[in-house]
């Protein structure tokens, strides 16, 4: 599949996303508040925090499925709040994975996976359909492509949701708290195929409650509480020493949960 329907790559050096000072506002309540960050190319950042803290405000306002009200936010070089043509552009390369699996139930698996890359890309269907088969294969399940979703358990329609999402080839790729309408024991299976993509390289922004995973694969985690980045830092010192006082009170609720 080609790309030369991408934006232009920046500069290797220019982040893979940068947030500068974005506000965003629900009428008079206020969602965000001043948010500055910024993620590398090849990063994996776990975003956590109480509900109703920012965590998933934040990462739906990162392809503007949020707008904003204050601040900047930059995709690859590329500004999203500069304009509705920027936000088309970055979309088609940035992958979302949500809390609900959203498949269209009435295509099969496959079909579900060679949509977006004929629709946007261009791509012919004997394309499309390679490429979902390949990316079905990568997350374990292609003897699934002939089936429709309700034929399959939640872990697997979020691992098909994982692999549309990779069939745009996207440079950075966002999880809404993934496993949180999952069973228990589908859990593990989604959380292994991200711990894959991860060690793959593919730079991810996650919002999750899972501090295993956190753990095991985040670069940085980000905490969040009333709409603010209260903390970050790497894996080790965040879980071991935190700084402020609303992460000590979080870790210690996960911890006894």
């Amino acid at each position: 599949m080609t790309r030369q329907d991408s934006p232009r790559s920046a500069d290797p050096g220019t982040p893979a996303i940068r947030m500068e000072d974005v506000d965003k506002w629900f009428g008079k309540f206020q969602a965000l508040n001043k948010i500055n960050l910024e993620v590398a190319r090849g990063d994996r950042i776990v975003v956590c925090g109480p509900s109703g803290s920012g965590k998933s405000t934040l990462i739906r306002c990162i392809n503007q499925l949020e707008t904003v009200q204050g601040g900047r936010i930059f995709v690859d070089g590329v500004e999203l709040t500069a304009g509705p043509k920027n936000v088309e552009k970055v979309r088609r390369d940035v992958g979302m994975v949500f809390q609900q699996f959203n498949l269209f139930p009435h295509m099969t698996v496959l079909q579900n996976c060679m949509l977006a890359p004929m629709k946007v890309r261009g791509a012919s269907r004997a394309e499309a359909e390679e490429t979902a088969r390949r990316y079905l294969a990568r997350v374990k399940i292609p003897e699934q492509a002939d089936k429709y979703p309700a034929q399959l358990s939640g872990g697997q329609q979020q691992r098909v949701a994982i692999a549309r999402a990779l069939c745009m080839n996207p440079k950075v790729m966002l999880f809404d708290e993934p496993t949180s309408a999952l069973d228990p024991e589908m859990v593990q299976e989604v959380l292994d195929t991200m711990i894959d993509l991860a060690q793959e390289g593919m730079t991810m922004v996650v919002v999750t409650h899972e501090m295993g995973f956190a753990r095991k694969v985040a670069d940085r985690v980000v905490f969040m509480d009333a709409g603010e980045i209260v903390e970050a830092g790497e894996p080790e010192s965040f879980f071991s020493n935190p700084r402020h006082k609303r992460t000590k009170t979080f870790l210690g609720q996960i911890s006894a949960a």
